[in-house]
This record gives structure tokens, C-alpha cells and sequence, in this order.
């Protein structure tokens, strides 16, 4: 169950992937908006500024052309010495044959000035061009006089936007007088062609040609889109500073564009700028800046579209990218949550199907194999606890048959020991003899007890790491003639056959004298123990050690056969253990503690041998095998040692 403040791995990964795509995708479009913006702004850079070359070049040749074409007309025949009507036809077929933007020709004298023809009516602008009535010059010498025209010297019906007349007064204006001389060469007459260049025609949104504004070296503004700032000088513009800036930039040769407002209401404009010498006649060593102005929006026509596919695309790639994470987080979350969901049944114990395979994730699937033998081990350890556990309520029943048997063990000598002494005591033996008899049995019973409580000890000092030997050289072949010796009685009381077959030379062993003597009573005395009848077989042999050994290169096998009651191959193993009996009964019905071949192992151990015991099966005899190294003192026979076997029944004994 989910705590607070804890939310799921799918819900977390799709979090935090939109957290990571929104704002790359909202950073991306930013800096798309701005490339697109500064491309759009580049690409009005350079077509500006072709603009106001083009614009500037095109005055120049317009100029050029109408010089070429005063001086030609003021050069004919008609207008030096024809008629009045032959001028004005040929003034008429002149002004039909010019460009669209010459307005009208003009004739008149010089001395006089009055109007001789015109094609313009009575619409004239009031400035006209003085020349010198005294010089007399060449025709090929013939000088043109430029005039630029502001909306102050326009007649006043060209002032008048609803008079319906040709005038704009956006326009440049500009009047071109030329003289015409007698055929003495003397000037008569002055030809004044006026012509408005650059006509400030709307053009379509997007195009980045510009309206034209033309700016006299000293601000004067000549043309502009705007007819109420013609003839206003610059410094009273509200973008002053950067209009300067515009004219000293195009007088020095440059040639660029510039943010600039024309307009009080902040309107910003951009202006390709270039610059043409000034066509003025009394303007020599003068400049004219071109400039070729359109709105910033118009420049940036199109970006608003950008934007918008910008964003429909922004939003098109949020909901793609949505989809895309949903998906994503789902195959990601989903092996976690099979590996999670079998983690919750594994923890319930219901769990009935191997751990989820087959990941397409490499990373998942070595965490599901990991887990699968997670739980292998668990499940083993959970086995292998069931095991200890089981082995431990066994444990606990052997412990408390081993504490009855023991109890019973410790009690029967003890009950002896105090039955006989009372009875010395009270004085119920009728002779001495008899004293002495019950004293024997309670001396004999006391020794059976302090066996018992040795082997306990012995025992107590195993679990406590305490047990020690002390290593002598000891001859084995002695040691098994004393043990054998001891229970020669009670083989002899339960009518067994002994065959002990024993060299004559002595077998040197590294061993405590006591504790083998006590490992080899033990063994023996068992044999004697859990045999009813039949025979007890002990041999010794010499054999080589096959793997390599720095103490002994030989070892002694001891082996004591019995024919009795024999053990289950199952329960061998059980047998070495402290405190545990095979078979309760059994002991019970014989007698003992099952602590001899425990503390028998752990002793032959220590001096650096070996106890194993086999038996075929129950009532198929049992036999146990010492093995020990030998000492390698002098020099025997590596061959086993062979003797005829002695054969003691219970009336026959080997001497000591």
C-alpha cells in the first residue's frame, strides 16, 4: 500500500519526461521563432539596401535622361525660330512621346517671362530658373539648370488633395531648365521640364522594395511616404539621432539598413540607406541618401504564420510526445510491476509460477534473474531451516531419551553403591567375607559411575574446545593387548568367541596412552555391549599412505568385528554425534550413554587418526576401523603383518 507522498513509477517517469520534453520543446520554438525572425530581418537587410541602390540609381538615370532630352529639344529649329503653334504642336508630340513621370513642358522668355507654350496649363510652380540674358554661349555648351521642388513652391491647387490634380506630395520634384538660343547663339528662351520621380505607390504586404525617401546633405527632407514631412528637416524628426546617423553613414560611402521612426506614435520602420551626388546645380560636392523604408511589420511579414505553425507544431509534438511517454512509461513500468506484483504474491505465499522472463529490457531481465535465484536461495534456506528445524525437535526428543537413559545410568550404580554400604553398615552381613563382597560391588559400581561422569566431562570439554591430548611415542600393539585384556571377562561372562590377530613387533604411534587406551576400550566394549552371541574379530594391519603425508608415509588400521545387533545404514551417520542414540531402546535394553564413539572420535582426531564405522544393516554385525599414523622410528616391515589368527572362546584367554 502506497504511503504518503509516494506515487507510482509510471505516473513518476511520465512526470518527469514531460518535464524534460515541454520546456526543450518551448526553448525550441523560441529559438526557431528567433532564427526565423533574424532570417526574415537579414533577408530585409539585403533587399533594403538593394533597394535604395536601385532607387538611387534609377533618380540618377531618370535625372540623366531628361538632361539628355532638354538638350536636344532645346536645340530644335521649331523652338528657336518657329511659330508659336509649331512650338506648342511640337511641345504636344514631346510631352506625349516622354516618360509618365514628366508632368509638363514649359516655354516661356526669358526677358519677359511670359509663357510662350506649355503642356501644364495654368498648374505651375511659382520658382523658376534665372539665367543670364547676357552670355552667349555655344549649343553645345548649353547649361541645365536643376531645381528640386518642395510642397511650398507647388501651386496651390497641387496643395489641395480633393482638387483632383496629378500632384503628390510624396513625391520628388524636380524642374529642369535648360535655355534656348537664337541662331546668333543669344538665349531666348528657357524650356523647363518638371517631373515627379519615385511616385510613392503602395506596395503589396511582404515586399521589401520600400517607399522612397530622399534626404538633402543638410536634413532636408525631399521625398517621403508621409507628404507632411516633406521639407522638414531631420533634427525636428522624432527619431533624429539615428536619421543622422543614416545620412552620415550613406555620405561616407556605406551602404546598410537601420531601425528608424518617422512617426510620433513610435511606429518603427526599417531603412535600406544608400547615397547619390546631388543633382542641385548650386549643389556641387553635395550628396543625396537614398533610403528605401518600410514598416517593421511588413519586413517581418509571414513571421506571424511561423508562429503559428510554431505553436500548432508545439502543440502537435506535446501531444505526440504525450502519447510516445504514456507509451514508454507503460513498457517500462510494466515489467516492474509483473516483477513487483510476484513479489507481493511471493511475500503472501501464493506464488505458484516462476518469476516473470523475457524481457525485451536487458536491464529487467537480469533483475528478474537475479530475483529468481534470490529466491532459489531463499527457498533452499527455507528448506535447509525446516531441515535444522525438524533436526532440532529430533534433537530435543534425543536429548530427552539421552537425559532419561543417562539419569538411569547414573542411578543404577548409585542405588548399588548405597544398597551394599548400608548394608555393611547396619551389620547385615554374617561374615566378613560377605562384607568384602558387598564392599566389591559397590568399589565396582562406583568405578561404572565415574565413567559415566568422565564421559560427560569429556563430552562438556568437546563443546567447549577444551579437549586436549598429550602426544607420546606409544606402541599400539600393547595398548590393544591391555584393552583386550580388560574385557576378556565380559566376554567370557556372555560365552563370545575372540579371534585377535596381533604381530609380535611393536607398532610406534604419536598418541596419548590414555585416551587411545580409553578410544580402544570404548570400541571393544561395544562390540561386547550389542553382541548376544557369536564372535568379536580384532585385526591391526600396516598400509602404505597413498596421498602424500610430511608426518608418515605408513598408517595402522585396527578393525573390531562384532556379529551382533548391527545399525541401519540411514542412522550411521547419527552415531558420532554427542547426546544423540540411534535407538533408544536399544541403549536402554543395553545400557550406556551413546557419548563413547562421540568422545572416541574427537580423541583420534586430536592424535591425528581417523574412526569409521559400517554395518550392513540391522542384525548383520557392525564393524568399527581405527586408522592412525605410524611413527617412523625404526625400521619395520611395510608389508601388513601376518600371523595366524588366535582364536579365545570364553574358556581361553591371550596373556598379558
Amino acid at each position: 500500500m502506497a504511503k504518503p507522498g509516494q506515487s507510482s513509477f509510471r505516473r513518476i517517469l511520465l512526470s518527469r519526461i514531460l518535464l524534460l520534453s515541454v520546456p526543450v520543446l518551448l526553448i525550441g520554438e523560441a529559438v526557431a521563432f528567433r532564427k526565423a525572425r533574424s532570417i526574415l530581418l537579414e533577408t530585409a537587410r539585403q533587399n533594403l539596401t538593394e533597394s535604395a541602390v536601385r532607387k538611387g540609381e534609377s533618380i540618377e538615370d531618370a535625372i540623366a535622361a531628361l538632361k539628355a532630352i532638354s538638350i536636344t529639344a532645346s536645340q530644335t529649329q521649331i523652338l528657336q525660330a518657329g511659330t508659336a503653334a509649331q512650338k506648342q504642336q511640337y511641345l504636344n508630340q514631346l510631352a506625349s512621346q516622354l516618360p509618365d513621370y514628366v508632368q509638363c513642358v514649359h516655354l516661356r522668355e526669358i526677358q519677359t517671362q511670359k509663357q510662350i507654350v506649355s503642356t501644364c496649363g495654368n498648374i505651375w510652380a511659382n520658382t523658376e530658373a534665372v539665367l543670364s540674358t547676357s552670355q552667349t554661349r555655344s549649343p553645345l555648351d548649353t547649361p541645365i539648370q536643376v531645381t528640386a521642388l518642395l510642397p511650398a513652391d507647388l501651386p496651390a491647387e497641387a496643395q489641395n488633395s480633393t482638387s483632383g490634380n496629378n500632384y503628390s506630395l510624396g513625391q520628388l520634384y524636380l524642374r529642369l531648365s535648360t535655355p534656348v538660343y537664337t541662331t546668333t547663339g543669344q538665349p531666348r528662351y528657357i524650356l523647363s521640364i518638371q517631373a515627379a520621380l519615385e511616385s510613392q505607390e503602395h506596395t503589396r504586404r511582404g515586399s521589401l522594395t520600400g517607399y522612397t525617401v530622399v534626404i538633402a546633405q543638410d536634413g532636408t527632407i525631399l521625398a517621403h511616404p508621409l507628404a507632411e514631412c516633406v521639407g522638414e528637416n531631420i533634427r525636428y524628426e522624432p527619431d533624429a539621432v539615428r536619421l543622422q546617423r543614416i545620412v552620415e553613414n550613406a555620405i561616407a560611402g556605406r551602404q546598410d539598413m537601420q531601425n528608424v521612426s518617422f512617426t510620433k506614435n513610435g511606429a518603427e520602420f526599417l531603412a535600406g540607406y544608400s547615397a547619390i551626388a546631388s543633382p542641385i546645380t548650386n549643389e556641387s560636392n553635395q550628396y543625396w541618401t537614398i533610403l528605401a523604408v518600410t514598416r517593421l511589420d511588413n519586413a517581418l511579414y509571414g513571421l506571424h504564420e511561423i508562429k503559428i505553425i510554431l505553436i500548432v507544431l508545439t502543440v502537435g509534438l506535446l501531444a505526440a510526445s504525450l502519447l510516445a511517454t504514456r507509451y514508454l512509461a507503460r513498457d517500462l513500468a510494466r515489467p516492474l510491476e509483473k516483477l513487483r506484483d510476484y513479489a507481493l504474491n511471493l511475500q503472501s505465499h501464493h506464488v505458484v509460477e516462476r518469476v516473470p522472463h523475457n524481457f525485451k529490457i536487458r536491464e529487467f531481465q537480469q533483475l528478474a534473474e537475479a530475483l529468481e535465484r534470490m529466491v532459489e536461495r531463499l527457498t533452499a534456506s527455507a528448506e535447509e531451516i525446516e531441515t535444522a528445524w525438524e533436526e532440532a525437535q529430533v534433537a530435543n526428543q534425543l536429548k530427552s531419551e539421552f537425559l532419561a537413559t543417562t539419569s538411569h545410568e547414573l542411578r543404577t550404580p548409585l542405588n548399588a553403591i548405597i544398597g551394599c554400604v548400608r548394608l555393611v553398615r547396619d551389620g547385615c552381613c554374617d561374615d566378613r567375607e560377605e562384607e568384602m563382597e558387598f564392599l566389591q560391588r559397590a568399589d565396582e559400581a562406583a568405578i561404572h559411575l565415574l565413567s559415566i561422569i568422565n564421559d560427560l566431562l569429556d563430552v562438556a570439554k568437546i563443546e567447549a574446545g577444551k579437549l586436549s591430548v598429550v602426544l607420546e611415542p606409544t606402541d599400539l600393539q600393547q595398548l590393544l593387548k591391555e584393552a583386550i585384556n580388560l574385557q576378556t571377562v565380559h566376554i567370557q561372562q556372555k560365552g563370545l568367541q575372540l579371534v585377535a590377530s596381533q604381530g609380535i613387533e611393536p607398532i610406534p604411534v604419536q598418541a596419548d596412552p590414555a585416551k587411545l587406551k580409553q578410544v580402544l576400550l570404548n570400541v571393544i566394549g561395544n562390540a561386547v555391549k550389542f553382541t548376544e552371541q557369536g564372535r568379536i574379530t580384532i585385526s591391526t594391519r600396516l598400509e602404505p599412505v597413498t596421498e602424500p603425508s610430511p608426518s608418515s608415509s605408513t598408517r595402522v588400521v585396527i578393525t573390531v568385528e562384532d556379529t551382533g545387533v548391527g545399525i541401519d545404514p540411514a542412522l550411521q551417520h547419527k552415531l558420532f554425534r554427542p547426546f544423540v542414540m540411534v535407538d533408544g531402546t536399544t541403549t536402554r535394553k543395553f545400557g550406556g550413554t551413546g557419548l563413547g564413539l562421540a568422545i572416541s572420535r574427537n580423541l583420534i582426531e586430536l592424535m591425528g587418526g581417523s574412526i569409521t564405522l559400517h554395518s550392513a544393516g540391522a542384525g548383520q554385525g557392525t564393524t568399527v576401523a581405527i586408522t592412525m599414523p605410524v611413527m617412523d622410528l625404526a625400521p619395520f616391515r611395510s608389508h601388513q603383518v601376518r600371523e595366524e589368527p588366535r582364536v579365545f572362546d570364553h574358556l581361553h584367554l591371550p596373556s598379558s
